[in-house]
C-alpha cells in the first residue's frame, strides 16, 4: 500500500473531518421546531386580557371551552375588527349562532337547536382546530362552580379530542 499506515491515517482522520462537518451543516440545516406553548387553564377574567385591545398582546378565544391563540387573524380578531366582538372570553353560543349579539358572546348553548349545534361543531373542527394553535381550556370546562376539579373530566372523552392536537 503506498504510503503506508500513517496514509491510510490521514485518510481517515480526513474522512472523519468530512462527516463532522457535514453533520455540522444539516443541524444547521434542520433546526428543531420551537417547543410550543403549554396548555393551561383560564379564567374569564385572564382569558379576558387577551381581547386584541393591546398592543403585541397574543389574542385568544375560546370555543367549547377550548382556548385557541388567534393572534394570526389578528385582521379578523383584533381591535376595530370585524369579529372582535367574540375575543377574550368564551363565544360558543355565538360561533354556534352565527351572532355578535352581546347576549350571545357566552358559553351556554342552552337552547340551540341541532343545526346550530351541527355548525359549532363544524366551525370548531374546520376554522379553529384546523387553523389557530390551542393554548389552554377554560376553568369552566375542567373545574365544578365551587372550584374543585370536575371528576368527570377527561379530555380524551371530549367529542373531537386528540392528544396530539390539544397536548
Amino acid at each position: 500500500m503506498a504510503g503506508g499506515p500513517g496514509r491510510l491515517l490521514s485518510l481517515a482522520l480526513g474522512c472523519l473531518a468530512a462527516l463532522a462537518a457535514l453533520a455540522e451543516q444539516q443541524q444547521l440545516r434542520f433546526k428543531p421546531a420551537p417547543a410550543p406553548t403549554p396548555v393551561r387553564l383560564f379564567t374569564e377574567s385572564e382569558l379576558a386580557r387577551y381581547s386584541g385591545q393591546e398592543e403585541g398582546q397574543p389574542i385568544y378565544m375560546a370555543v367549547k371551552g377550548v382556548v385557541f391563540d388567534v393572534t394570526s387573524g389578528k385582521e379578523f380578531y383584533g381591535k376595530g375588527a370585524p369579529y372582535n366582538a367574540l375575543v377574550g372570553k368564551d363565544s360558543t353560543r355565538g360561533v354556534a349562532k352565527m351572532s355578535l349579539d352581546p347576549e350571545d358572546l357566552t358559553h351556554d348553548t342552552t337552547g340551540l337547536t341541532e343545526e346550530e349545534l351541527k355548525s359549532l361543531d363544524d366551525i370548531f373542527n374546520d376554522v379553529y382546530k384546523a387553523k389557530y394553535p390551542i393554548v389552554g381550556y377554560t376553568s369552566r370546562r375542567i373545574l365544578n362552580e365551587d372550584g374543585s376539579p370536575n371528576q368527570n373530566f377527561k379530555p380524551e372523552d371530549q367529542p373531537h379530542f386528540s392528544i396530539r392536537d390539544e397536548f
